[in-house]
């Protein structure tokens, strides 16, 4: 064995590692696996942790080729309202056509420059490009600016005016300029604003989280070449990833697709994900995810980025527990808002939390905040807890700054849960109580954390009572019975929710309609319905072995659980393929002339236009892909017509070619 692949994923409960030997294929190419806890006030702590786990299991002899990295921060940022202010330059827009896309709200409090400028849908100059006027405004851009962001109208066309107005910037600072038309060839001024903006938003946190990688793994004598995952799966270099952040959305649900399908001998399946926050179903079909043409929805916003076609509930392992008060039966719903898990904090915590749940449990009577507790995300300087504007935030955040609080104790009035609620909210603050992974800890699923923590945390839960005066749950074992009903039920009904609209039926709420309760009850009656799987369901995550065996079932299908399901994301964190697209259009002048957008070269027949921009997309590809390391490339080429019938005839109008450079990092 000369060399071996070491893949990392960060996610938000665990950070995972494994060492893969690419001489084997599936399971059997998996040298070492480990997970460490992620540590989100420094990723480097998990990071370290799980590396070191595997470096200890690294056969004697053997070198790394290469690292590669899946992570959720770029998505749970965006999610999160995470990242520094920006100053959005927009070239030939008028106001109101930056109130469109989402744009209005996630540009709220970035700073704006508008100039005249701009191109035709033809890259035909519009008007002047307004240098002077943007000399001028950037003297007055707020200091807290941490980064530019580029977009002109019809850039895609012709990016003249954002190249020339991104070395203006150049001049006068030494902060990171993002043009739009780096990130896409699709059309769109709004959204691609919007995708500008958040990339922006994203460099300095997807920086620093490599940065950090980077130092650790040097310190650690791994020197190999680094990668990074993006959302399609494909993979990328540090320098590339820390230029276009915004690429790595769903760059960990996209590495759990590439490493289910490496697993598993599924080509075709229906993939879940579940993790501590989220679960994710997607399709595998001929052992490639399906991707979202149309551009990632993260947090809300539309993004011109292609990424895995992914369906993401909010639930999973960390999942906050709920009472649905609105039923005349006591009934639990999970999520969508994560928190820590009361087994795992005492871990940490030992002493502190069980002297806590000792006392509440010698009580008699039942309060609200029973075995719940709140702490500080990271540690906070001095400005940052006297900048919150709220006393009682101000207050809460001094008390957690000595470590965990009950609050029971913290939040003795409704304001106070107000304000706590609000520090959760910004991300300054946790809610640790009882979730699903407590119950399965309690119920013998899992047992990576504090036993005795779960079982008392939940037997003060299932003490409190519903609006209807019914308990929650006869003792510990019986409301953890209870929990894990409802995160199979949930889990089952996000499967077939996805089921059916990749198979076409988008109709909502699909999953509960009393037909398909009826067919997979196997209703046999005057009338027969079945509902069930056509394809296998391949699930990975920590906690897949424990729930999905039953929500397969639930659904007549056929469970597969790979060896090495609980570290999926890191296997396909290393598996994966460089893989660069170039993108280009064809689109008739006046007096019949046509031309190549690729370059803006003219010619008199339509075809010679298209053949002259496969060949220019081609060698930019394939230079891009031989960049991000990739060796053997393989060209792909898929030709969109754009017809209108003229006379009677469908004539091809405009020609869209997408070129594809695909192959293994290979590294000398």
């Amino acid at each position: 064995m000369s060399g071996l692949q070491l893949g990392i994923d960060t996610g938000g409960t665990y950070t995972d590692a494994v060492l893969v030997d690419d001489q084997h294929e599936g399971a059997d190419a998996v040298v070492a696996s480990a997970k460490a806890l992620t540590t989100r006030h420094d990723l480097s702590q998990g990071i370290g942790e799980s590396v070191d786990a595997v470096m200890d299991a690294c056969p004697v002899g053997a070198s790394i080729s290469f690292v590669s990295i899946s992570t959720t921060l770029a998505t749970n940022a965006i999610v999160e309202g995470q990242g520094g202010r920006v100053c959005l330059v927009a070239i030939g827009f008028e106001p109101s056509d930056l109130e469109r896309a989402g744009l209005a709200e996630a540009a709220e409090h970035d700073h704006r420059i508008l100039l005249a400028g701009g191109h035709s849908a033809q890259g035909v100059e519009r008007a002047v490009l307004d240098l002077d006027m943007l000399g001028e405004r950037l003297l007055s851009v707020p200091d807290d600016v941490v980064a530019y962001a580029v977009v002109g109208h019809f850039a895609v066309r012709n990016p003249e005016h954002e190249c020339a107005v991104r070395e203006a910037i150049a001049a006068t600072t030494d902060l990171p300029v993002t043009c739009s038309h780096e990130l896409t060839a699709k059309l769109n001024g709004p959204k691609r604003a919007l995708t500008c903006i958040l990339n922006a938003r994203l460099i300095g946190l997807i920086s620093e989280l490599l940065a950090a990688a980077d130092e650790l793994l040097a310190s650690r004598g791994i020197t190999c070449p680094r990668m990074v995952v993006r959302g399609d799966g494909s993979l990328v270099s540090l320098d590339f990833a820390s230029r276009r952040p915004i690429e790595t959305i769903l760059s960990g649900p996209a590495a759990s697709l590439v490493g289910a399908s490496f697993l598993a001998d599924a080509p075709d399946a229906i993939v879940s994900d579940i993790g501590g926050t989220t679960t994710d179903v997607a399709v595998l079909r001929s052992g490639r995810p399906e991707i979202d043409r149309s551009g990632a929805t993260v947090g809300g916003y539309q993004t011109m980025v292609e990424a895995v076609a992914m369906r993401t509930t909010g639930l999973g392992g960390d999942s906050e527990v709920r009472v649905a008060d609105e039923t005349s039966t006591t009934r639990l719903v999970l999520g969508p808002r994560r928190i820590v898990p009361v087994s795992a904090m005492a871990v940490e915590h030992p002493e502190f939390v069980h002297d806590v749940l000792d006392r509440q449990l010698a009580r008699f009577a039942v309060r609200e905040h029973d075995g719940s507790f709140g702490r500080l995300t990271r540690h906070l300087s001095s400005s940052v807890v006297s900048a919150q504007s709220n006393g009682l935030a101000q207050e809460l955040l001094e008390a957690m700054s000595a470590g965990p609080v009950s609050l029971v104790e913290a939040l003795p009035t409704r304001r106070h849960e107000n304000a706590f609620t609000e520090l959760v909210a910004s991300g300054l603050a946790q809610r640790i109580s009882v979730t699903p992974t407590d119950a399965a800890h309690v119920l013998g699923f899992q047992s990576s954390f504090d036993l005795g923590a779960a079982e008392k945390a939940l037997a003060l839960a299932a003490r409190r009572k519903d609006r209807h005066g019914s308990l929650l749950g006869n003792g510990a074992i019986g409301l953890a019975q209870s929990i894990v009903e409802a995160l199979i039920g949930q889990s089952a009904d996000a499967v077939l929710s996805a089921a059916f609209a990749e198979s076409g039926l988008r109709e909502p709420g699909l999953e509960q309609h009393p037909l398909t309760r009826a067919g997979l009850a196997g209703l046999r009656n005057l009338v027969a319905v079945d509902v069930r799987l056509a394809v296998p369901l391949v699930s990975v995550g920590a906690s897949a072995h424990a729930y999905y065996p039953e929500v397969a079932a639930r659904l007549n299908g056929e469970a597969i659980i790979p060896s090495f399901a609980e570290v999926a994301n890191a296997v396909g964190a290393v598996v994966g393929q460089v893989r660069m697209t170039a993108q280009a259009t064809v689109s008739p002048l006046k007096k019949g002339r046509f031309r190549a957008h690729v370059d803006h070269t003219d010619y008199d027949e339509f075809e010679d236009a298209v053949a002259h921009t496969i060949v220019a997309l081609r060698e930019r590809a394939t230079l891009q892909a031989e960049a991000e390391g990739a060796g053997h490339v393989e060209i792909s080429v898929d030709r969109q017509d754009t017809k209108a019938n003229i006379d009677g005839r469908d004539l091809v109008v405009e020609s869209t070619v997408i070129i594809t450079a695909s192959g293994r990092p290979e590294f000398g």
